[in-house]
């Protein structure tokens, strides 16, 4: 599997890779309130700025890593999307947070303060290319939205949108998953060992930037699955800014496929089952319709917690980019985390784990339905379906902002055919 650009779980995994190769030196660097901008000019360009690509990093644990985001740029063994921009005459700006939990709407004023840099230090009247991976395509729509609202922010200058299996209409957190997360923190986040992993685990789900992501979020373990505040709060400044950015063309891709076929993780199924030292029968399913219980938490010597659910779609199986975690040790998923879990707790866990799941819904990455309608996840998306201008969703279902050859050479060319 190629590497992907945004690591979900990042550092708060107990598989977290810990280092990367360094990435090349930056030709500049701006310090911004928020983050930095790593700039690497054309070498068509003679180290000026004259077209610039402002790529953001999305939703993980802690600040941005260069050197992973450029690992999963250029070092992904499948395409080099830095390099193929840079063939074009395209300047690659890099985009990163101190804070990638942090509101949209607050790293959308980190995204704004580059943008502006962008077209203050740009050499000629090219327009700008702006846009973003996962969450990062929010993070720039929201600021190209506002600049576009807001008279007293400048022109943004920019000519093309583009997002890489964005979340434009949310993402999706398996219930059964948050609930295991916030039940384990519960009865084992003072432990010395795993005690930190699993309050970092907790905390990135119930960080601000996952709330506004999510369509259905748990902040405790018995919590009713819904919108939380904070994503009715981003949906509604989104709105007031238009939504989208104007006169701009909108580009996406998405790694989940358009056919409507689904990953296979079949709904009501047993995904993870662990019992031992620490756990007695504790197991999470599979997101089906209707009513479910979509699982069984008990600490031993405990009485059981049981997590249900009404109204969901069946979601887990759906077409769309796949949770992944990359490392060393493997690819942990999301129900793969929570096997990883009741493995370090001491307990045995049932060898046929289905590790991974739906993560960003392809009608999601491509803005073309609501993912709380399970007809809509798993029907065709035609080309009038979406809100872009132009998309492109996968041959297959892979993981989350995995760069392909398939996808990263669409959006190169999207870009020099305008």
């Amino acid at each position: 599997m190629s590497n992907t650009v945004v690591d979900i779980w990042g550092p708060a995994s107990p598989q977290a890779r810990s280092s990367f190769p360094p990435a090349p030196e930056a030709h500049d660097e701006w310090p911004l309130e928020g983050g930095t901008a790593w700039v690497y000019y054309s070498p068509l360009n003679r180290r000026q700025l004259t077209r610039p690509v402002i790529l953001s990093d999305g939703f993980s644990g802690g600040s941005t890593n260069l050197d992973q985001l450029w690992h999963g740029l250029e070092e992904n063994g499948n395409f080099r999307f830095v390099s193929e921009l840079h063939a074009t005459g395209r300047d690659v700006i890099i985009l990163g947070y101190h804070d990638r939990t942090a509101s949209i709407t607050a790293n959308a004023e980190t995204a704004i303060e580059c943008i502006r840099r962008a077209v203050d230090e740009r050499v000629g009247r090219e327009k700008l290319v702006v846009g973003g991976f996962s969450m990062g395509g929010l993070i720039t729509r929201y600021a190209l939205a506002r600049m576009d609202h807001d008279p007293s922010l400048p022109d943004h200058e920019t000519a093309t949108y583009l997002s890489y299996d964005t979340p434009h209409l949310g993402a999706w957190f398996p219930v059964s998953l948050q609930a295991f997360t916030h039940y384990a923190t519960d009865k084992w986040g003072d432990t010395p060992t795993l005690g930190p992993v699993l309050r970092q685990l907790s905390g990135l789900l119930n960080s601000p930037a996952a709330k506004e992501m999510a369509r259905w979020h748990i902040g405790k373990v018995d919590a009713e699955p819904g919108q939380a505040p904070e994503r009715l709060a981003f949906l509604r400044k989104l709105e007031e800014f238009g939504g989208w950015p104007r006169n701009v063309r909108k580009i996406g891709v998405a790694n989940g496929v358009k056919t409507g076929i689904g990953n296979g993780a079949k709904a009501g199924a047993t995904a993870v089952r662990g019992d031992g030292e620490t756990l007695q029968d504790t197991w999470l399913k599979i997101q089906a319709q209707g009513e479910q219980i979509v699982a069984r938490l008990q600490k031993a010597a405990d009485e059981a917690t049981v997590v249900r659910t009404s109204g969901l779609p069946d979601i887990d199986g759906a077409p769309g980019g796949l949770f992944t975690m990359q490392s060393p040790a493997g690819d942990t998923g999301s129900f793969g985390l929570a096997a990883l879990l009741m493995s370090l707790l001491g307990n045995e866990v049932d060898p046929d784990v289905i590790t991974t799941s739906c993560f960003i819904p392809s009608i999601s990455a491509v803005a073309s339905g609501d993912i709380n309608d399970p007809k809509a996840l798993y029907h065709p998306i035609t080309e009038g379906d979406s809100a872009l201008d132009a998309f492109h969703c996968a041959g297959r279902n892979e993981g989350h902002t995995t760069m392909t050859e398939e996808l990263g050479a669409w959006i190169v060319n999207e870009i020099t055919a305008e």
